[in-house]
């Protein structure tokens, strides 16, 4: 049996140190929803040893205030464990929120915490909490990351309930595409469980603590990407079920009742679906659970991948429709206008009927009757001249042959096509198929309407077109509904031969497929700054891929030497 994944090695971390379990489990309780422990999980830790005899390595002097490298204000302590600590702080430069991770330079994991999140950073995949900064100063030993104040952990998530089907698929698709990557560079997590999977506001799932957070507890594993794999399947499980598929209790869920074994998430709940049920058998497959009798186990974030792939794509749920409330019924009977109906014994008021005001007798308001009638007896003549004219002209023009007819059949049925109008985005990710990302922290700067800034792709040796290197580079936006989408106007930095672009239809900011199960809604090539691409038909999609597979020789510039690249200045849909 290959090894117990970071899942069971959390439940008995739980174990080990009940005050944290009772206090991340509080948090939760009270609804502290968003980034309350952005940095480490706030579960207990694993039994480690220390550098000054006593087992435990002694914790640094730090508080509220204290200030690294002149520039990252510590806020708040979320994290406090074997002699490291994680903190909410403020990058005073960039004034922007941050997490921090904070550890004596002499402790015995400081080596290894600074090479995990060196390695991490170097990934550059936008599907991770990313690492900005891994410092050795004044013996002490930092890891900066992102700090996401629209994400909510997944643990907060199921607190209130399992998720739906669709919102599970997107789950498990995207975690397992993004560590199958990480996987491919060399890098594994070993502690994905619900307190490192965030959901943003826009649908979004990222991963925190990539290599880093078990680098903090000294985790290893032989079988590493076994371990990641069983992860998910338990992260799975816990959405489609909201119970921990182990006998313990962890992350506010409740395990699986005793001497039962791992029983299908179908059998803990009705209603889950059977599809997602059996894959995350089939990710868990190595623990004691029983596979799919149709399918292997899947031992790999990749074996997973291609499992989803090959299942039946979930839709999302219809929009629910809410019922308008129920509006007075009236009755238009003599008497009763506006009144409600009478109940069976009800006793009825009846109300006194209201008095019209006296008609006007004065000389003032004999004037003004003779003003207003006059006043109809040539609105009534303006309008009868009017319409005489216009059937006038009708006539002279249905015999004038002479002239040209531009209505066609809509106008003339008053359904005319509408112009086209601009799309708003609301949000981008740069999508990364193979390797590492561009420029992941640019790419708002693509609809800032500000020329001066853009996003920019790598510099490849040969060209233009990316193949081999990459199948191609891009962006995917949101527009924050579903919206047809039937153009688009593309400002570049670089001239010359050749930049090509295509626009694709997506089904969220990480797709759940590749570029090949895309709808193409356009594409075009061009050699000048600019690109207009129009689609020959209207597509409607909320996500829009912008997708560059060739790209120009361009000289050198402040962010790289010459060589084959471009870089997108302003980008507007239209539909």
């Amino acid at each position: 049996m290959a090894e117990r994944s970071t899942a069971a090695v959390d439940v008995a971390d739980n174990s080990g140190d009940q005050s944290l379990t009772a206090q991340a489990d509080q948090s939760t309780a009270d609804g502290v929803a968003k980034n309350r422990e952005q940095d480490t999980n706030s579960d207990a830790a694993q039994e480690n040893t220390g550098t000054d005899g006593s087992g435990k390595t002694p914790p640094l002097e730090l508080h509220s205030g204290h200030k690294l490298a002149r520039r990252y204000r510590l806020e708040e302590c979320v994290t406090r464990l074997d002699g490291f600590s994680s903190w909410r702080a403020v990058d005073e430069k960039l004034r922007r929120a941050v997490g921090v991770h904070i550890l004596p330079a002499h402790h015995s994991r400081a080596r290894s915490v600074l090479a995990a999140a060196r390695s991490s950073a170097l990934l550059g995949d936008p599907r991770f909490v990313q690492v900005l900064d891994a410092v050795e100063e004044d013996d002490v030993v930092y890891v900066v990351h992102e700090w996401l104040p629209d994400a909510t952990e997944l643990t907060a998530l199921l607190a209130a309930g399992p998720l739906e089907a669709y919102d599970a698929y997107q789950m498990t698709s995207q975690i397992s595409s993004a560590m199958a990557a990480a996987h491919r560079e060399g890098l594994s997590h070993l502690r994905l469980n619900p307190n490192a999977v965030l959901r943003t506001s826009t649908g979004q799932w990222r991963i925190r603590g990539l290599a880093v957070n078990a680098a903090l507890r000294g985790i290893d594993s032989d079988t590493p990407q076994r371990t990641d794999t069983e992860s998910v399947g338990a992260l799975l499980y816990a959405a489609l079920t909201q119970r921990w598929p182990y006998e313990s209790d962890a992350y506010g869920l409740s395990g699986l009742p005793k001497d039962i074994g791992l029983i299908p998430p179908d059998q803990v709940r009705a209603g889950v679906h059977r599809g997602l049920s059996e894959l995350a058998m089939r990710a868990l497959a190595n623990d004691g659970a029983t596979a799919s009798r149709h399918e292997s186990p899947c031992t790999s974030p990749e074996e997973l991948v291609k499992a989803i792939g090959e299942m039946p794509r979930i839709r999302p749920p219809e929009p629910a429709f809410t019922t308008p409330p129920d509006y007075q019924r009236t009755t238009y009977q003599q008497g009763s206008y506006g009144r409600p109906a009478s109940r069976p014994g009800a006793r009825v008021t009846q109300q006194p009927a209201p008095v019209p005001p006296p008609p006007l007798q004065s000389r003032t308001g004999k004037a003004l009757k003779w003003a207003v009638s006059a006043l109809l007896i040539a609105a009534l003549g303006l309008g009868s001249w009017q319409l005489a004219d216009a059937l006038i002209d009708q006539n002279g023009n249905a015999g004038d042959t002479n002239k040209t007819q531009t209505t066609d059949e809509d106008d003339k049925s008053g359904d005319k096509p509408k112009p086209a109008e601009p799309l708003t985005i609301q949000g981008a990710q740069e999508y990364v198929a193979t390797g590492g990302a561009q420029a992941p922290g640019d790419v708002a700067k693509t609809y800032d309407n500000d020329s001066e800034t853009y996003w920019r792709t790598k510099k490849y040796n040969e060209g233009p077109t990316l193949a081999p290197y990459k199948p191609g580079v891009g962006i995917v936006y949101d527009l924050g509904s579903a919206k047809k989408i039937s153009s688009a106007s593309i400002g570049l930095r670089y001239t010359g031969d050749h930049t090509t672009v295509h626009l694709y239809a997506t089904d969220s900011l990480t797709p759940s497929t590749g570029v090949d199960g895309m709808k193409e809604i356009a594409t075009g090539t061009t050699s000048s700054e600019s690109l207009d691409v129009k689609a020959s038909e209207a597509v409607t999609s909320r996500y829009v891929l912008l997708w560059i597979t060739a790209v120009p020789n361009a000289p050198a510039d402040g962010y790289s030497s010459a060589g084959y690249k471009q870089a997108i200045t302003d980008l507007k849909f239209t539909g």
